[in-house]
């Protein structure tokens, strides 16, 4: 508590913000109002404010006599349920020749912002009032800032038996704790797992944090602690299941699984042809970007939810969609440029253990990494104040479908250089004369020049624009070879089939994954 001589340096400050001056004794309303105002610590000073009953304006006292019943009520204002959340506060009698003071000393509160009656007060300078919608959202984000997060706070009906001790002696302490001081380490196994914040020793019980990192099930306690992994067959969850898998279990477990499948399963790679010598590996998505946004997932997620976060992958593009939008001082408008975290104890340990490499630059390498493989950029999407949702465009079918419209554009520009020619001539394009299609005769209007095989003369000119394409994508689909080409799916067949037996091409793999090789 302030003694005489601090109260008395404070009496004659004046425009001091963290004093308040009075000489009622029952204006409970104006007690309460500086307590709120002071608990709420607007500008931040994280320094205790004074309320000083018995004293004018000017800093004189004004001779009261305070009494018992007088500190009760003052005290009583703590606990009355019109300040919420309660502040921290301490009633004294100071003696004075000239008097007594009442001094209610207030405490900056960790849980703004506070309000009386309902309605949040402030100082400003000298002068207290209601705060604005701005001043609310600083104290709403000061607030956030100090206090206690979801993982750290005690997961109740938990104990020690719930966490894998063995693991977090093994795997984890030892990449938190250098080896000379754990060797001298004598706490016990709770003093040790609280020094990391995942344990909380007042409950006797894992904290949130303890129970996701190193828990025996976390999904039993957290239901909705877990990434949903599904393949589409299509471009809508209409389409055909693909692959399903659901990646649970504590974090340590966790991470090591996703890092390995994404970098064995969702990572394909396939040769795209170049020249007639030379291939190149096509990425269809580059790993170290698809591994950030699913740690991503795992970090900033809200746990406090039932639902799981989504890892869903189409023929075209993935979608991952995190419970929990932008958090604390992220908004969009400084997306991604601020950070905050919604699960410290969590980002701490993701980072110590080596899944996330700097905090703040995660989006900007995800974005770079995309650009240089021509996946093109992710897409964030904020609309949805319950979710974050994040869409990454696959290489293969931006590929695919600049290829289309390169060949679109040919073909219409060919199909207007050939708009003279009679109807009927076998290298007339089929759209463009209202020939149906399987008609397999129709030929493609691409330029037989572009064929570079030396043996050209035993093929069709149909056979050569066929190869064009494969060229231009090795993984073309006979359906998309008979869109381009203006013929039958049935023709293409024939012309493959042809192109199979005079040895001109082979096939590496299945329907699906499998390329064109062009001998």
């Amino acid at each position: 508590m302030i003694t005489k001589e601090e109260i008395q340096i404070l009496l004659k400050d004046i425009e001091n913000e963290r004093v308040e001056r009075t000489i009622s004794t029952t204006n409970t309303d104006k007690f309460a109002i500086a307590i709120c105002a002071f608990a709420n610590d607007l500008s931040n000073k994280k320094l205790p404010g004074y309320l000083f009953i018995g004293a004018y304006d000017d800093g004189t006292l004004s001779g009261l006599k305070v009494t018992d019943e007088l500190l009760r009520n003052l005290a009583g204002l703590r606990s009355d349920g019109n300040i919420q959340p309660k502040p921290a506060l301490m009633v004294e009698k100071i003696s004075f020749p000239e008097g007594d003071l009442a001094v209610i000393e207030v405490q900056p509160s960790k849980n703004t912002p506070v309000k009386y009656k309902g309605t949040i007060y402030v100082r400003i300078g000298a002068r207290k009032s209601e705060a604005n919608e701005e001043e609310e959202r600083i104290l709403r984000e000061k607030s956030e800032i100090k206090s206690p997060t979801f993982d750290t706070t005690p997961c109740q009906h938990t104990t020690i038996e719930d966490l894998d001790v063995d693991l977090f002696k093994s795997d984890y302490l030892p990449k938190f704790v250098k080896p000379n001081v754990l060797k001298n380490d004598k706490r016990e196994i709770k003093q040790q797992l609280a020094s990391l914040q995942l344990f909380d020793l007042p409950h006797d019980c894992p904290t949130v944090a303890g129970i996701l990192l190193i828990g025996k099930d976390p999904k039993r306690v957290l239901f909705g602690s877990y990434i949903q992994y599904v393949q589409f067959a299509g471009k809508n969850r209409a389409s055909k299941v693909l692959n399903e898998r659901q990646f649970s279990g504590n974090l340590l477990t966790m991470l090591k699984e996703i890092d390995y499948f994404i970098k064995y399963t969702i990572q394909k790679q396939r040769p795209v042809f170049v020249t007639v010598l030379r291939e190149e590996m096509k990425i269809n998505y580059p790993y170290e970007a698809i591994r950030e946004l699913a740690m991503n997932l795992v970090m900033h997620r809200n746990y406090q939810t039932n639902a799981p976060a989504k890892f869903y992958e189409y023929s075209d593009r993935i979608e991952m969609d995190n419970p929990g939008n932008l958090y604390g001082k992220v908004r969009p408008d400084n997306f991604p440029n601020e950070t905050d975290y919604r699960n410290p104890v969590i980002a701490v340990a993701m980072k110590t253990l080596g899944y996330v490499n700097q905090f703040g630059r995660g989006i900007e390498t995800v974005q770079q990494e995309l650009v240089a493989n021509k996946n093109g950029l992710a897409v964030f999407q904020f609309d949805d104040i319950t979710t974050f949702k994040v869409t990454v465009k696959s290489a293969d079918a931006k590929m695919e479908s600049d290829t289309e419209m390169n060949v679109g554009e040919m073909s219409e520009k060919n199909v207007g250089e050939n708009s003279g020619t009679e109807n009927g001539a076998d290298d007339t394009d089929s759209e463009a004369n209202g020939i149906e299609d399987g008609a397999d005769d129709t030929e493609s209007a691409i330029d037989d020049t572009e064929i570079d095989t030396d043996d050209t003369e035993n093929l069709s000119s149909r056979e050569k624009n066929i190869i064009n394409l494969m060229k231009d994508n090795n993984s073309i689909s006979r359906k998309l070879l008979a869109k381009k080409m203006g013929i039958s799916t049935a023709t293409v067949a024939r012309d493959i089939t042809s192109l199979k037996e005079k040895g001109v091409i082979k096939r590496i793999g299945g329907d699906r994954g499998g390329y064109w090789k062009i001998k």
